[in-house]
């Protein structure tokens, strides 16, 4: 099962709704099949815009993210399950990124240009490459360039 985070907003409320909403909303994950990783609180915070749900509007929301494992096709269930509760302002799901492994080369970029190994490939494709092709024939039978000064 893939990874999904959700961010979630629910409207200002005391803490023994909230406890409750957040409990209905794990409850839809679970019942899917599913299992939550982690909870994240941000808090309440200001919307950058007014959101109408449920036939009120809401300029702050408290902030959740939920991190859980799902079946793909289980996730419009969670969706229309929380979109119907009247204490979820907002959500939505997305896919989490696989964390890619890059090797650090913090040491090779610091060194000088000429000593890095990715400037010094390209000096070698460079010196494969004949780059002498406009260079000055002398066909012109003098012993001597008359250009020169």
């Amino acid at each position: 099962m893939p990874t999904y985070e959700m961010p979630l907003l629910l409207r200002i409320m005391k803490k023994p709704e909230l406890i409750q909403t957040l409990k209905r909303t794990a409850e839809a994950i679970f019942s899917t099949g599913g299992f939550i990783r982690k909870m994240e609180n941000c808090g309440v915070k200001s919307l950058p815009f007014k959101l109408s749900a449920h036939g009120h509007v809401h300029r702050q929301a408290n902030h959740f993210f939920i991190y859980f494992d799902a079946p793909p096709q289980e996730l419009n269930q969670i969706l229309d399950k929380c979109n119907r509760d009247m204490d979820v302002v907002g959500i939505k799901i997305y896919k989490q990124n696989e964390p890619s492994n890059k090797e650090c080369t913090f040491h090779e970029e610091m060194l000088p240009p000429p000593y890095r190994p990715s400037v010094q490939k390209l000096m070698e494709i460079a010196k494969k490459q004949n780059r002498n092709k406009h260079e000055f024939k002398y066909n012109n039978g003098l012993d001597y360039y008359p250009f020169n000064k």
